[in-house]
């Protein structure tokens, strides 16, 4: 005898405005609409669609607060270019993620880093070599077998991403930063750091004037060499 459950279909349980929402959202697709151009007016919006224009109102709001349309003077709402770490931002309170996202957040930091190599060298400055070694040059002296302190991290490493010239990395480490601090001293790596020599910011440095991508990508490898071990370990 045939289960009677396997004949039930899933029943969808998303709001009205969920799926307004997401029709307003396959609308603006379909119509090939850019950034600057106007949608359709409200009234449109709820003939075309069905449903009421307080239905329209709300879904319209959402797409506000993701920054995917806003309104115009004398135009009315309007598509912009959302910013896509924005709504990210506002929610990276490292007191109230759990310890898994935390970890996470901690790993993606070190990828990132490790990561960018090719265009840090592809994109460094005489200047922006000149800035790395006036910030190495506040550094303690010993800082090839020390920790460093999350203003020395902020300063070197803010440095590194600005080199990037990639806006949204920027702003993601702004994001990651006050993560990883939060993570390297509450605890929740319960191994202690592995305090050996590792390139110093001042070998990294070295590396970026005279090295490769390669090298760089080494290098900084090793530099986060004693975060990799609390993880690894």
């Amino acid at each position: 005898m045939d289960n009677i459950l396997d004949k039930l279909t899933t029943i969808d349980t998303r709001s009205l405005v969920d799926k307004v929402e997401m029709n307003l959202i396959e609308l603006l697709i379909q119509r090939n609409l850019k950034v600057g151009d106007p949608i359709p007016k409200e009234v449109e919006l709820a003939s075309g669609l069905g449903v009421s224009r307080t239905v329209i109102r709300e879904a319209l709001l959402r797409l506000r607060m993701i920054g995917l349309i806003e309104s115009k003077k004398h135009r009315g709402a309007v598509i912009t270019n959302p910013d896509l770490l924005s709504l990210l931002e506002k929610r990276m309170i490292p007191q109230v993620l759990d310890n898994a996202t935390l970890r996470e957040v901690f790993e993606l930091r070190l990828v990132l880093e490790v990561g960018m190599a090719d265009f840090i060298m592809e994109r460094v400055t005489k200047e922006d070599i000149a800035e790395l070694k006036e910030i190495v040059a506040n550094e303690p002296d010993l800082s090839d077998t020390m920790q460093f302190q999350i203003q020395h991290e902020i300063n070197f490493h803010g440095k590194l991403y600005d080199i990037s010239k990639n806006d949204t990395l920027r702003k993601f480490q702004k994001m990651l930063l006050p993560v990883f601090d939060y993570v390297h001293s509450s605890g929740l790596l319960k191994k202690e750091a592995v305090v050996k020599q590792f390139v110093s910011h001042k070998g990294l440095v070295d590396i970026i004037e005279h090295g490769t991508a390669e090298m760089l990508r080494n290098g900084m490898r090793n530099h986060l060499e004693n975060h990799f071990a609390r993880i690894f370990r």
